[in-house]
């Protein structure tokens, strides 16, 4: 069954925007309004930037930059985690081939 889109409101910068989601992700929605309203108030505090614009395409940039940040550091790991992995398996290989040539020589 296909679920409805429903209205919410989201609340960035002293604005009010209405957005259609479904209604399993309406607490991902409002969890990214509140971060990205949080990133635009420091970027505009910082007193550097002025309009409404020019704030939210660095607040954004600057999201960006650590999504791409974590995902490459999460490739990085999940690459040296596989390389673990290779090696154990390569051990237990080593190891169960000892074996059978131990209960070889044992008969």
């Amino acid at each position: 069954m296909k679920q409805e889109q429903v209205p919410v409101t989201v609340r960035i910068l002293d604005k009010e925007y209405v957005i259609a989601c479904l209604p399993d992700e309406q607490d991902g929605l409002l969890g990214s309004a509140r971060l990205l309203d949080r990133r635009m108030r420091e970027v505009r505090q910082s007193g550097r930037v002025v309009g409404s614009d020019r704030i939210a395409v660095l607040a954004a940039l600057n999201l960006t930059y650590e999504l791409m940040t974590q995902r490459n550091q999460l490739q990085k790991s999940a690459a040296g985690m596989l390389e673990r992995l290779q090696r154990l398996e390569e051990r237990i290989e080593r190891s169960l081939v000892g074996e059978t040539h131990l209960d070889a020589a044992r008969k």
